[in-house]
This record gives C-alpha cells, structure tokens and sequence, in this order.
C-alpha cells in the first residue's frame, strides 16, 4: 500500500512545487512591471513644465555643421521638449542574421534616462524591457531569459545609446548647455559629446547639405563581441524617413547595430516609428 501511494506523493510535492514556482515568477513580474511604470513616470516628470521656444540665436556661436544640424531639425519657435514617447513596429535579431517582428514603446529623456518596452510578435514570444537600470525579459511573460544591469559597465552602456537616440529624436535636449559640447567633424558632420557625472559619450554625426542628420555613429562601452567582455567599439546606424513632428523633423526609419562602419555591421535593429509624441508633463509637484 504505502510502495502504492508514493508516486502520488511525488506528483502533489511536484504541483506544489510548480504552483510556488509560478506564484514567484508572477510576484516578480509584477514587481518588474511596477519598476517600469515608476521609472516611466520619473522621466515624464523631466519634461519642461513651462518650456521655452526655440530661436536659432541660441546656437549662433557653435560650429557650422551643428548649426545647420539644428536649423534642420527644430523650427523657430518652437516649444523646446527634452521628453519623447516613440512606438514603433520592426525586426529585432536576438540572433544573426534572423529578425523576428517586433513592437515597442519607449520613453527618452536625456540626460536622465529611457525606457523601452518591447515584444516579439512572430516566433519567440519574447517580451520585456531595457533602461539605464536594467535589462530584463522574459519567455511567455513569465520566465526569466535576460536579467542584467546594476553595475558600472551597463550604466555606462546605456548611457551611450540614450544619447545617440537623443541626436535624432530629442534635438532639444542637446542645445548648448551644461554638459553638452559641440565641434565640427570634417566638412560634413558634426561631434556631440554629452557628459553627466563620470559618464560621457561622443557621437558622430553625418549631416546632408541641408543639415538633415542622416547616418550616426559612436564608440560604445560593450559586450557585444565573441568574448562577452565590455570594451569600446562601433555603434551606429542610418537615419530615413523625417516627418515633422510638432515642429521638429525627426526620423521615422532607424535602423542601427554594433560594429557600424565595419565589414562586421549587422543591424539587429530596425525599426518603423508609428506615433512620436512630446507629452506634457501634468506630474503633481511634491
């Protein structure tokens, strides 16, 4: 009798098991998708309550190639918002050369941060989310496949792809000011490097006779190489498709990768902007 009745006391300590197991992976879903919300609120907290409006004397004194960088891409007079919200449909490749489809939404707020929240739509169903904080996604919205950050070399990381964002759908948030440098890059392009704290980063920016900004380009702190050891190397990506977008004229095509510039440039990313907006910020004061 008792040889009888020990397969099903396996089988309950089993379904206990997994019910806890799921009960974990749910608490701590839950708790990742609060951190999100939270941190979105934050960077939306940054836009400009009263912002002020562009006048192209404001960038009189900087480099040429930077000066017709910003007549390109912000009007006169218009509000200057620092905050972006961007969505945005694609291919995303967790493995080259494949792409999986892809949506997601993001929040760019130079020099405080991002988020992005992204799924894959076709194949894997990958969903999750990067920031300057963390990376975390997961199979099936539930397990675990990517849990990183906290440290120095993801800050550092992440700090370099906000601000290259940053060139081409928050041109506000580089006009002169502190931390903020700009000089001329041979004939046609320009360098913006962006410093907060200890983190700077430099981009390289490509500029069309009109000043659109059509290729940018960057070394980035990276594990993004055979070894999985963080160094400096090329990042970048094209710029297309610029529609006006509350006075700004920003990109609605982007497609960018490691090793820009190189024989080994794969674009893991494109994407295809759906909606660009510039939100108020409507955060109760403390």
């Amino acid at each position: 009798m008792g040889k009888r009745t020990l397969p099903m006391t396996l089988l309950y300590l089993f379904l206990i098991v997994l019910v806890l197991l799921i009960i974990a992976l749910s608490l701590l879903r839950f708790w990742d998708r609060n951190a999100e919300r939270t941190e979105w609120r934050r960077l939306l907290s940054k836009q400009p309550v009263h912002p002020v409006r562009f006048d192209p004397a404001t960038v009189a004194e900087l480099p040429e190639a930077a000066r017709r960088y910003f007549a390109y891409t912000i009007a006169p007079g218009t509000p200057l918002l620092s905050v972006a919200e961007i969505d945005m449909k694609g291919l995303f490749s967790l493995k080259p050369p494949e792409y999986l489809p892809m949506e997601a939404r993001q929040i760019l707020a130079l020099p405080y941060g991002f988020v992005w929240k992204m799924r894959l739509v076709g194949g894997l169903p990958v969903s999750g989310s990067d920031t300057d904080s963390w990376t975390r996604f997961r199979i099936l919205g539930l397990i675990p496949v990517a849990r990183a950050g906290g440290d120095a070399d993801h800050t550092r990381s992440a700090f370099g792809r906000y601000v290259i964002e940053a060139v081409f759908w928050t041109p506000a948030a580089l006009l002169p000011g502190p931390g903020i440098r700009w000089e001329a890059v041979g004939e046609s392009g320009a360098r913006v490097t962006v410093t907060r704290g200890e983190l700077s980063q430099s981009v390289d920016v490509t500029l069309s006779h009109e000043g659109k900004p059509i290729e940018v380009s960057m070394m980035r702190w990276s594990n993004a190489n055979p070894q999985k050891q963080y160094r400096l190397q090329p990042f970048g990506g094209i710029l297309s498709d610029f529609r006006d977008v509350s006075g700004y004229r920003l990109p609605f095509r982007v497609e960018g990768g490691n090793l820009f510039g190189t024989e080994e440039y794969f674009p893991f990313y494109k994407a295809e902007i759906t909606a660009i907006r510039f939100p108020l910020n409507t955060m109760p004061k403390n």
